[in-house]
């Protein structure tokens, strides 16, 4: 994968090429962390020929520092802490509670408005492949991976494009697999490894979302 990654389409395509032994089978299913992680995973879900889904996440910024992930939630009532930025930062229980009240609350609606109707997934015995457009700390993926986890699935594999070293080894403690090509020693942002790092709407989710599923 070249630098900068010139988009998120870019870094799916390039994910798909080192994810190939995982296609054409009837046991696999991608799971895109919107928002970011859609157009990715979008990729990935087309070259495999799999199902594409969604492993809704928020991350619980902390208090002061919003950048700075104390923890994450994710769907099925999941929460992640992460102990070290608590203790760094002497954040309290009530801090994390009013964070997290506000992010659940945002993790409804775009629930609501990304799935609609449309039923949650069988994850139990697939192989689900956990797709983001980047990770910093990680605590939104170890949510997602600890959601996953609950239902019993065959294995999971994480696919993101960039992450530190020491996120891309904590992860490894947890997943069957962890894809990551790039893992620079000097990260700041997600962002500095992409040429075109432009936020991603709820319209394109959806957008993306409904041509996987009709197809």
């Amino acid at each position: 994968m070249k630098l900068p990654i010139p988009d998120r389409t870019a870094a799916g395509q390039a994910l798909a090429k080192a994810l190939q032994k995982y296609q054409h089978q009837d046991d696999v299913i991608v799971l895109a962390l919107p928002r970011g992680g859609v157009p990715v995973a979008y990729e990935i879900a087309m070259a495999l020929n799999a199902p594409l889904d969604l492993m809704l996440v928020r991350k619980l910024g902390a208090p002061h520092y919003p950048e700075l992930a104390m923890g994450a939630i994710a769907s099925g009532g999941i929460r992640v802490l992460n102990q070290q930025v608590l203790a760094g930062y002497a954040i309290r229980e009530d801090d994390i509670a009013v964070v997290e009240a506000k992010e659940r609350e945002e993790l409804l609606r775009r629930e609501k408005t990304y799935r609609g109707d449309r039923p949650l997934p069988n994850l139990k015995d697939q192989t689900v492949i956990l797709v983001d457009d980047g990770l910093a700390t990680g605590s939104t993926m170890l949510a997602a991976m600890k959601a996953v986890q609950q239902q019993h699935p065959k294995a999971v594999v994480v696919a993101v494009p960039v992450a530190p070293p020491e996120t891309v080894y904590r992860l490894q403690q947890m997943a069957d697999e962890v894809i990551c090509p790039i893992q620079p020693d000097d990260f700041y942002a997600i962002g500095q490894w992409y040429a075109d790092f432009s936020q991603v709407s709820d319209a394109e989710v959806i957008a993306q979302l409904n041509q996987a599923w009709q197809s």
